[in-house]
Order: C-alpha cells, then structure tokens, then sequence
C-alpha cells in the first residue's frame, strides 16, 4: 500500500507540472505580439523589413522637445511669431503673412515639396546666386528675404537654432536609399515652346481658382486674418520677385509634384509637364512685390538659372524669352559656349 501512495503522489506531481505547462503555453499564445519593428512575415516565413516613413510633426508636435516644438511654431505660424503678426516690433522679420509651411508642404515632411528631411546632411553647399559656400542658416535667410519678401535673421537668432533644430528631428532615421527622394523637386521635361498664357489661365482656372481664387489672392485662415490656408500667389503679399519661385522653370517642377493640393504627390501628380509649365508662367505674369538690388545675384552671371527673369544676362536672349522661354534654345547656348549643362 506503502509503495501505491508513493506512485499516486509522483503521478500526481507530474499531472500538476504538465497542466501548468499547459495553461503558460495557452497564456503566451493569446498574449503575444510580434515584434514589427525588425521585420514583419510573409507568406514565405521570410522577415520583410518594414518601410521607412518620415514623421508626423501635426500628430507628433506634444512629444517633440522645445527647441523643436518652437522651430515648429515658427514655420508653420511664421506671420504670428516673426512677421507682421508677431506682438513685438523687432521679431518681425517675415515681410509678408505666409508660412514657411505654404511651399514646404506637410511643414516640411513632404517630399518632392523642397522638404526638409535630410537637407542638413546638404550643407554647407555651393551656392550660385551669392557664388560661394552657404551654411543652412544662410539658406533660410535667402528664404526669409525673398520667398517671405522681409530681412534675414540675425547669425545668433534664437529662432534659426529652433528651426535648424526642427529639421533636423524630421531627418532622423532617414535611410541611405531614400535620401533622393526628398531631395529638392523632380524635374519636368521643359517644352520648346514659349509659355501659352492663355493655356496657363485654362489650367490655373480648372485646378488651381477653387482654392487660391480668381485674383491669385489665396484663402486667409479662419483661426485669425494673418495666415493663410492657401497662399496667394502673385500681389502684395506673395513672394517677391527675386524669389526661386518667380522662375518659371522652378515653379512648374513644384506644381507637377504637389497639386492641386491633396490631389498630386512626386511620384502621382496630376497635371502634365506641360499643364505644368503654362500654369506656373500664368501664375508669374502677374506682379508682386519687388526685390531690391537683384543686379547683383550671381555674381558669376553664366551661373544664372535660364528662366531668372531679371537681368543681366551674359547672353544675348531677350527678357521676355528669359522669362517665358522657349528655354532650351538658352540651355543649348550655354552649353555650347560655355560647357554648362543647364536644367532650369
């Protein structure tokens, strides 16, 4: 009977050990997740790497730290914190009530849209228009004169730290292989033909009129009346006219890669490299304010884009040509003469 008990207790035992086995089999199985992070199955049982995506800065601005956070309020409400809108005299450096965040669409995550993820890895670079190596902080200033038609940002500004700061957090974790991609605009083939006007305001009226209007003035934000929803394009409080997007060329290659707005990305636009090209020259016969002391951009003048519609030229192409195009007889000139490939 003795050596009965003894069995019974072991079976016992061992009937307990397998049953808690089983009830931590059955916890794990419903409690698991997998790690998605390093790679996610397929049908194949191979790991797939998951895609890089850039950040969210609308959904990620509570968890940005402050200097980023600040950098942030200052391209995306650029009239309230340095323009016209700004409480202080002296913080207003932008000249005119758009957002940095108007042109550098998805304040400054979306590709194709002169996006700032990746771009400090860009500088110091060469830069024509001043002939010389520029810092990023010279760039935004170039932006802070023309394309917000003020006055650059003192060397030791606060406020270039904080966005210096916020680009840089939009950068992080970009991939090697991606780098391209949000680089600058994609390039349209450009047309041989001068621009057609009246092509420009059939476009500008089907796909463009709803939301920047039939007098180019855009859509002032409903939140207060110094920011815009959707910019102006051409009037007093647009860019100026020595700003990149004054140059046909420049302004056809943004529009092909983002609008209309929500409609068209880089790699899925909308409108045809020639839609494109008529719109932007429609869009730029139009005046705006002017850029003092132009005269002296690209000191080396055989640097100059081709559409800059300004003078001097080291070329004998009318204004009207430089402006309008055709472009490529230009390009082939300087190419000729000066063994300059030429794109805009």
């Amino acid at each position: 009977m003795g050596d009965l008990r003894i069995l019974a207790k072991q079976l016992f035992r061992l009937f307990t050990i397998v049953f808690v086995l089983i009830g931590l089999i059955f916890i794990w199985l419903f409690t698991y997740e997998p790690n998605t992070s390093a790679g996610v199955s397929n049908e194949g049982g191979k790991e797939e790497e998951v895609v890089w995506q850039p950040k969210n800065p609308i959904s990620e601005i509570e968890n940005m730290p402050f200097e980023v956070k600040k950098g942030y309020y200052l391209i995306s409400e650029t009239s309230r914190y340095m323009g016209p809108g700004a409480a202080k005299t002296e913080d207003r450096y932008s000249g005119n009530n758009l957002a940095c965040s108007n042109c550098h669409l998805q304040k400054g995550a979306q590709a194709g849209s002169g996006s700032w993820v990746g771009i400090l890895e860009r500088f110091p670079q060469f830069g024509g228009r001043g002939n010389k190596i520029g810092t990023i902080e010279d760039r935004i200033n170039g932006c802070m004169e023309r394309s917000m038609n003020g006055r650059m940002l003192p060397p030791d500004s606060d406020k270039l730290v904080a966005i210096v700061a916020y680009m840089n957090w939009l950068s992080e974790g970009l991939p090697e292989d991606r780098k391209a991609e949000f680089k600058g605009y994609p390039k349209i083939k450009i047309p041989n033909e001068k621009v057609d006007l009246a092509k420009g305001k059939q476009v500008y009226t089907k796909e463009c009129v709803i939301c920047h209007g039939e007098n180019g003035a855009g859509v002032l934000s409903l939140e207060d009346n110094n920011s815009y929803t959707y910019p102006p394009l051409w009037g007093e409080d647009s860019f100026n006219d020595g700003a990149g997007m004054h140059r046909v060329i420049t302004s056809a290659e943004f529009i092909k890669s983002n609008m209309p707005y929500l409609q068209a990305t880089w790699d899925n636009p909308k409108l045809t490299d020639e839609e494109a090209y008529h719109v932007a020259g429609y869009i730029n016969s139009f005046s705006r304010p002017h850029k003092l002391n132009t005269e002296n951009d690209y000191p080396d003048k055989k640097l100059k884009p081709v559409s800059t519609p300004y003078g001097p030229w080291v070329d004998d192409f009318t204004p009207e040509q430089h402006k309008y195009g055709p472009f490529p007889p230009i390009m082939d000139f300087y190419k000729e003469k000066y063994g300059i490939t030429k794109t805009k």
